[in-house]
């Protein structure tokens, strides 16, 4: 018998400014109990150190979240030149230095070796699962694993400020499993002074913005005058790269039991399915035969 999942049947997204020292579960797990909902995921990990955008899905919105992290994400970071760091982060140990420091020609110099698609070591202290164990408890354990370079792309690589020697902000625009600590360390060596991240914010994933953030804070607030619900994006937002297809009666009904149905439609691929102004499923559609792929409870 399946589990009963206890807890409110509400969906949609919240838009989280994650704070600086909490991990992206403890994250979702204020959210969730926040709202009482019966289910929570959130789209793409941020670390402790980082600030910034973590969707966060209820309901039936956690049905996209694999949508979600596939698409492009945005970050502004602050590199710390002359030390290298077993996390590749400022929480870490160091474990080289250097007394040499770029200038901003040479970083600019070294930045396009580090755009387009790319071979990415993974850091060591990563979720990424060697034989069934996380890479960071094994780095933890005392036995790193040797994670080996997988390719990645990062579309923008681009030098903001220099606003010490030791220090220089840039902002990135990749794709999905880009790691930017990796970005600082490799940038690092790549100029003869070591680095790491001292500062990390995420800005952007997906269709998901700075614009559409809100704090823990404000959500705890808003519970307190029984406003929360007022707080959610729509499950469909994270649609708005699709086109969308209204359909009703019998067809409404197959596809919610699964089924295929024929609808006059000239679109082919995904499409957003609505049933009386309310989301129905996600469908693929080829030659006017739309068959469902994610079908949402609501």
């Amino acid at each position: 018998m399946a589990r009963r999942r206890h807890g409110r049947a509400v969906s949609g997204w919240i838009v989280l400014d994650k704070p600086e020292g909490i991990t992206s579960t403890q994250a979702v797990g204020k959210v969730r109990w926040l709202f009482g909902a019966a289910k929570a995921g959130h789209a793409g990990t941020l670390d402790p150190l980082a600030t910034g955008i973590l969707p966060i899905a209820l309901g039936e919105a956690t049905k996209l979240v694999a949508r979600v992290m596939d698409g492009a994400k945005q970050y502004a970071f602050t590199a710390r030149w002359g030390e290298a760091r077993d996390t590749d982060d400022g929480e870490g140990a160091v474990i080289a230095s250097s007394e040499q420091r770029p200038d901003a020609a040479a970083i600019r110099a070294a930045l396009p070796a580090f755009t387009g698609e790319i071979a990415q070591r993974p850091p060591t202290y990563s979720a990424i699962k060697v034989d069934g164990a996380r890479a960071y408890d094994l780095a933890r354990q005392g036995t790193p694993a040797a994670l080996a370079p997988r390719p990645v792309r990062i579309d923008r690589f681009e030098l903001l400020a220099t606003p010490d020697a030791n220090h220089a902000e840039f902002l990135v625009e990749c794709g999905k499993g880009s790691y930017i600590r990796s970005l600082a360390r490799d940038l690092g060596e790549q100029l003869g002074c070591f680095g790491h991240v001292a500062r990390l914010r995420r800005t952007r994933v997906g269709p998901f913005t700075e614009d559409n953030a809100i704090l823990l804070d404000k959500l705890e607030e808003l519970r307190h005058k029984e406003a929360l619900d007022e707080a959610l994006i729509p499950l469909q937002a994270a649609l708005d790269d699709i086109p969308a297809l209204a359909v009703m009666g019998s067809e409404a009904v197959r596809l919610k039991n699964g089924q295929a149905v024929r609808v006059p439609s000239s679109k082919q691929g995904l499409v957003f399915v609505m049933a009386d102004d309310r989301p129905l499923a996600l469908g693929q559609l080829d030659h006017g035969e739309l068959r469902p792929v994610r079908v949402f409870n609501l």
